[in-house]
């Protein structure tokens, strides 16, 4: 099957969407399907092998011109110098401090594709596909995309399926008119899809609503995991009644983005609470993850709080990590938690924390109760409560062996049910719903 597979880029951070559609088609080439592999936006940035194979389409900068000056809509003169990768790699600084209350008006006609300002890249798109591609099937990376659906399927004759994968995050935070226009022209323009992908059953509800399409458009793919790598290296070694091995302090690791709707500050809360219960006086929290520039004073934030109480030697942020330092930080943990004050659809670093063989605590809402019940991996915990996850924290530190018992699990489920290959097959057999033979 000739596959056309659209990947938003997320400029210079490393996000869980371009990680999933990376891993996607790097199984469907390894499966002997022909996918064309496009970035959206910006190149994509992953830890893994990159399966890019096309070059990058709606330039960031090209985009941001079109939707400012009207001179730009009707020239293609800039578009080379727009596109080329020192202009890209420009706007990629700049992502990180920047809102999506500031985007309105560029997320609407984006939104809106052929009717927005940025139709001239939608016509170039739908154009250099049906010549150079000519696909069977055509996956969009979000719904935000979704305005580009009628003319990719009329000039391709292609059906066109589309991701969704937590754009809704971005909706919400957008400010009035715009939040109440790009959900509007959402729903309009969701009728122009085929079928859907959504990562989660919960996911694939809330944006049957949303998009105000029939639920049975909506299939489930859940996310899964290239597992080269995975597996803990250095085994823990249980003391006395099940703690931790001697000398070693109970280690709690957060590994995501930096920013609010992540659960940060409910987790360094909850910490402060874990290190006054009985047998967890020396915890450390380990934290890992992309700190963009308007979230730096979120994160000094936490660390000026635990720092007042007396807990700063017992905190460490690492920063963003490779592929391979990340397996070095899983290693160094008892229990993994991101706390998300929002419903997380996809949960990819429960995921990967199971694969290491680490258990997880983490709310019972979003993506998570599914990855739970189908792993066995971690506990749940009421949302947005310090004092549940500092519970559910010390749970995880008193009983090593159920701690343990719930990590091997979690590893069995992922190996099971959860890899890119399952991804992959049930993926592919969505689109085997809509090509026509």
């Amino acid at each position: 099957m000739k596959i056309a597979y659209i990947a938003a880029g997320a400029a210079n951070m490393i996000c869980g969407s371009c990680l999933r559609d990376n891993a996607v088609a790097g199984a469907l080439l390894a499966m002997g399907e022909d996918v064309t592999l496009i970035p959206l936006y910006t190149p994509l940035r992953v830890d893994r092998e990159n399966f890019t194979n096309a070059p990058v389409r709606f330039g960031g900068v090209s985009i941001y011109f079109q939707q400012t000056f009207g001179l730009f809509r009707k020239t293609a003169l800039f578009d080379r110098v727009f596109n080329s990768r020192p202009a890209l790699a420009l706007a990629g600084r700049f992502a990180g401090s920047t809102r999506a209350s500031d985007l309105g008006p560029l997320t609407v006609s984006t939104i809106l594709g052929e009717d927005g300002n940025q139709r001239r890249e939608v016509e170039r798109l739908a154009e250099w596909m049906a010549a150079e591609i000519r696909p069977d099937v055509i996956n969009l990376p979000n719904s935000m995309f979704c305005g580009v659906a009628r003319l990719l399927r009329e000039k391709t004759g292609s059906p066109v399926i589309c991701s969704l994968t937590g754009e809704d995050l971005f909706l919400s935070e957008l400010v009035e008119p715009w939040k109440t226009r790009a959900i509007e022209a959402l729903r309009k323009k969701a009728q122009d899809v085929d079928g859907f992908i959504a990562i989660s059953h919960a996911y694939a509800d809330h944006m049957a609503q949303l998009l105000d399409v029939a639920r049975d458009k909506i299939h489930v793919v859940p996310i899964g995991l290239d597992l080269d790598g995975y597996g803990r290296r250095t085994p823990r070694e249980a003391g006395p009644s099940g703690s931790p091995e001697p000398g070693r302090p109970f280690t709690i690791g957060y590994l995501a983005r930096i920013a609010p709707e992540k659960g940060l500050h409910v987790l360094a809360e909850a910490f402060a609470l874990l290190r006054k219960m009985p047998g967890t006086g020396d915890a450390r929290l380990h934290v890992a993850g992309w700190l963009g520039k308007r979230d730096r004073a979120y994160l000094s934030e936490i660390q000026s709080k635990l720092r007042d109480g007396g807990l700063a030697d017992s905190f460490s942020y690492v920063g963003e990590v490779t592929f391979e330092q990340k397996l070095e930080f899983l290693d160094s943990l008892d229990v993994l938690s991101v706390p998300t004050v929002y419903r997380d659809p996809k949960g990819l670093f429960v995921l990967e924390a199971l694969a290491h063989g680490v258990p997880v605590v983490q709310p019972a809402h979003g993506a998570f109760p599914e990855l739970i019940e189908a792993t066995g991996g971690g506990w749940l915990i009421a949302p947005d409560s310090p004092e549940a996850l500092a519970d559910g924290l010390h749970a995880a530190a008193r009983d090593r062996t159920e701690a343990d018992r719930r990590a091997e699990a979690g590893r069995a489920a992922v190996a099971e049910c959860f890899t890119a290959r399952h991804m992959a097959e049930a993926t592919l057999e969505v689109y085997g719903r809509y090509v026509r033979d």
